[in-house]
């Protein structure tokens, strides 16, 4: 018998990872957004499985003294699915946040460790932070963004959560014809800004007129970007170097995260001059700048990212740098080709599917003295931990940084060196 569309009562026991929180009905688990521990929750199931439920708190019959107030009118039960801790108080979503990143490290690589979560400056509220809002765009053109699990579109005035940049546009205040996305991207230290248009048609129409001036790009089916008019881009300020970034590309999205993750990096590894170091999805360049200006002109930088598009921004912003080199190549192959280079440091910032095990080996194999792991998922951050102790390195630190408020995301940057470093390191703290 199905139980989706009916009603459950149920207390709520932990958190798990992806924004949900965990309570039993019977024996079968149940997965409950909207909830926090400790609280007695009226849930509406959206989703049966032979193993689980998954659902939402329609209605709170014991409240955690975490709760507060939403502050988004979008957030809640079958609305917006952007942001999924607005309901808790800044606080507990970091110690929600730890919670997490302790519990998957335990489970996956069977490391036991306190985790704390660091708040980052500039928005104490943890709202107007985001600075590249991916919006989608229904059949009457209105500009939305996607409920939970869902295609569906939930239509939005504004997004707190986005940067004050990004919110000066007006993207929904506009119709979109013939649209299906709309990108909004605003520089955290410029006037720049930019949008990038998913057409459902082949020709890109006319467009509409927005609040504020940016620059338009467009999206084709793959995700190659191309200018339709202004910059290609936004240009980021970031420990005193100017970066230009593809509006279509990566970049942190926290104003501060650039600053405090660079500074996190060079703290972890130490990099010497005249040292060489490697910086393995590498994007537009910014852990690379850093190294650089570390190692020095005796020193030597190699980049690897896979975008076309960002590995052109990244030779760009470090032309004046003759000791960095950065090549476009899928890591692991590129990992095959180095097989005989030996790195003194290296920085790892893979997109939210991890390294695997290829690309562990590699790293391992070139003997560095220290890895700075840079991660915003603690499952695959944990899976890969596993295979580099196999391989002969572990974990000897690491930070967690809320650089999405209001959101279940953590960024984490892991510290490893080779086992005899780390027996070292760990005694010398004792």
């Amino acid at each position: 018998m199905t139980l989706v569309g009916t009603e459950i009562e149920l207390d709520v026991d932990d958190v798990a990872h992806g924004g949900w929180c965990v309570g039993r009905h019977g024996e079968q688990v149940v997965f409950v957004r909207h909830a926090l521990p400790g609280e007695h929750v009226r849930v509406k199931v959206t989703e049966q499985t032979t193993r689980f439920l998954r659902g939402e708190a329609v209605e709170v019959i014991t409240a955690s003294p975490d709760r507060v107030e939403a502050p988004c009118a979008f957030a809640g039960p079958g609305m917006c699915g952007g942001c999924d801790w607005q309901h808790a108080s800044l606080d507990a979503q970091r110690r929600l946040k730890g919670k997490v990143v302790a519990d998957q490290l335990s489970r996956i690589a069977g490391i036991d460790m306190a985790v704390d979560v660091e708040e980052l400056p500039g928005t104490p509220d943890g709202l107007g932070w985001r600075t590249r809002v991916r919006f989608s765009v229904d059949e009457d053109g209105h500009a939305g963004l996607r409920r939970h699990r869902s295609h569906d579109i939930e239509p939005i005035d504004r997004c707190l959560i986005a940067h004050p940049g990004v919110s000066e546009l007006g993207v929904t205040d506009v119709t979109w014809k013939d649209v299906r996305e709309v990108e909004a991207v605003a520089s955290a230290t410029r006037a720049d800004r930019a949008v990038v248009v998913t057409p459902t048609t082949a020709k890109l129409g006319d467009l509409p007129d927005l609040k504020a001036s940016s620059a338009v790009l467009r999206r084709f089916k793959g995700g190659r970007v191309q200018s339709v008019r202004g910059r290609k881009g936004v240009r980021e300020d970031v420990a005193g170097r100017e970066y230009r970034v593809g509006a279509g590309g990566f970049w942190q999205v926290h104003p501060a995260a650039g600053e405090t993750l660079s500074a996190a990096v060079l703290e972890a590894l130490e990099p010497k001059p005249g040292e060489t170091a490697l910086d393995l999805y590498c994007g537009a360049g910014l852990f690379t700048g850093a190294l650089a200006e570390a190692v020095g002109p005796e020193g030597r930088v190699m980049g690897v990212e896979n975008g076309e598009n960002a590995v052109r921004d990244a030779q760009y912003n470090l032309k004046d740098q003759p000791q960095v080199r950065v090549e476009r190549a899928d890591v692991a192959k590129q990992m095959r080709e180095w097989a005989d280079v030996r790195a003194d440091v290296v920085t790892l910032d893979p997109p939210r599917a991890g390294l695997g095990k290829e690309v562990v080996r590699k790293v391992a194999g070139m003997k560095p003295r220290r890895v700075a792991y840079v991660s915003c998922d603690p499952a695959t951050l944990a899976r890969d931990l596993a295979d580099f102790d196999r391989s002969g390195y572990q974990l000897v630190g690491l930070r967690a940084f809320d650089a999405f408020p209001m959101t279940h995301h953590v960024e984490c940057v892991a510290v490893l060196e080779p086992v005899r470093l780390a027996r070292r390191h760990r005694e010398d703290q004792d």
